[in-house]
């Protein structure tokens, strides 16, 4: 792992003084100046994670709601081992990769270390795995119902414990390195992007895009219109999770109990609530875009929670339900792109407004708490995209050369469950 470190050090992802120090000091168990009040700390980390960790059932929900009944059990099997793969690869390699720290061989030299400071390195690692594994989970969405099991779980191992973490050092945890010096000294200040509209839901949606058209579209989704959603109160629900763990999401982003902030909770609930008014609106009360403008509202604020106006907050909400709404449409119905859950509209697009909306609304004299700068938001944006769209098409398209990633027709056919888990959601419908 020193080795790793070291390595990243001399092409710049990693600090110089910063690898050295950690390694030093999680082997070591010594206290540091910056983990002064450790114990609260702990429990605020704790704490959102659990929230973000309960995200995930609100990711199954959604995708179970909309997905039809022969597809459910994949769904929900889907997101919990990819957040089982996803603990495994982040654990060993992603966290240490993304927070150049040596947490890992640190313990096995030095088993105090695991008390170090009542575990905090450990709670952070707990917090940002929740982050990580949204990445599997919101890729789901989008290639349901046609998706080989084993092939997608392989990639997602690559994507929760390489790809995500390797954006994550870059755009937030090192701001020496060469990228976050060159988005600062083109625009002037630098990229903001307080809970992860970019390096989270941005990411996520324009990964699983390269996915979705490599797969190409449902058995005759464009012949006999789109597949009806086989449970709304489902979808609700799974919707509901979601909101819920979203204020863990994007308060205890604040990472320690000194940082918490007021004004990120209220900033979040008026994004949400105009990301549902919009939608509500422009859907003419269509529940499955209400509920799917909450979430829309909450991804597109996660970006500039931390520094916006709550007026401007609503504002970037209902923009992000607009967004989702149109976008979506024109997606599936204009180009004929088979995104089941609208995963590429709902995370990439409305995620990356989120990342330009901090540039746009992060300004003093609107109310904002500081000056963001719009070049640099641009530009962060704009790399995650790049970044997104090369390793997803290279990753999926590897792995549909070497092992394939689509169902056979007949397994389509009958549906996921049956295929791949050789069971009924609903057995008792087909005696």
């Amino acid at each position: 792992m020193k080795l790793i470190l070291l390595i990243l050090t001399g092409i710049g992802l990693v600090p110089m003084l910063g690898a050295q120090d950690a390694v030093q000091q999680i082997s070591s168990g010594v206290p540091t100046p910056d983990m002064s009040g450790a114990a609260s700390d702990v429990i605020f980390l704790f704490i959102g994670a659990v929230l973000v960790f309960s995200m995930h059932a609100g990711f199954a929900f959604l995708e179970l709601g909309t997905v039809r009944k022969k597809n459910q059990v994949n769904a929900l099997q889907k997101i919990l081992v990819d957040w089982a793969i996803s603990t495994v690869v982040y654990f060993l390699i992603g966290y240490p990769l993304a927070h150049y720290v040596s947490h890992f061989s640190g313990f096995l030299v030095n088993a105090g270390a695991l008390q170090n400071m009542h575990g905090l390195e450990l709670s952070k690692f707990f917090f940002y795995l929740t982050f990580a594994a949204c990445i599997p989970a919101i890729i789901s969405g989008g290639i349901a119902e046609r998706a080989k099991f084993l092939p997608i779980a392989i990639v997602n191992a690559v994507l929760a414990g390489i790809a995500y973490p390797i954006l994550e050092n870059v755009l937030w945890w090192n701001p020496e390195g060469f990228v976050a010096k060159t988005i600062e000294k083109i625009g002037g200040m630098p990229f903001t992007d307080f809970a992860g509209s970019v390096v989270v839901h941005s990411f996520g949606g324009w990964l699983a895009l390269p996915a979705i058209i490599l797969l190409g579209a449902r058995l005759k989704r464009y012949e006999h219109g789109a597949p009806s959603v086989s449970n709304i109160p489902f979808l609700a629900l799974g919707s509901w999770i979601l909101c819920v763990g979203w204020f863990g999401f994007n308060v205890v982003s604040a990472a320690e109990f000194q940082g918490i902030s007021g004004l990120v909770a209220v900033n979040s609930l008026l994004a949400m609530v105009g990301g549902i008014l919009a939608s509500v609106v422009v859907s003419k009360n269509d529940p499955g875009f209400t509920h799917n403008g909450a979430l829309a509202g909450l991804i597109a604020i996660c970006a500039a929670s931390a520094v916006v106006h709550p007026i401007a907050a609503f504002a970037i909400g209902a923009v992000g339900g607009l967004i989702f709404f149109f976008m979506f449409t024109i997606e599936t119905e204009t180009m004929k792109i088979d995104d089941v859950l609208g995963v590429w509209p709902l995370h990439g697009i409305v995620g990356s407004w989120g990342g330009i909306a901090a540039g746009i609304f992060g300004h003093k004299s609107l109310g904002a708490t500081e000056n963001l700068s719009f070049v640099s938001q641009l530009m962060g944006t704009l790399l995650a995209i790049v970044f997104a769209l090369v390793t997803g098409f290279v990753l999926f398209g590897l792995i549909k050369a070497i092992m394939g990633i689509r169902l056979d027709e007949h397994s389509e056919q009958i549906g996921a469950d049956r295929a791949i888990h050789n069971i009924e959601a609903y057995p008792e419908e087909v005696l």
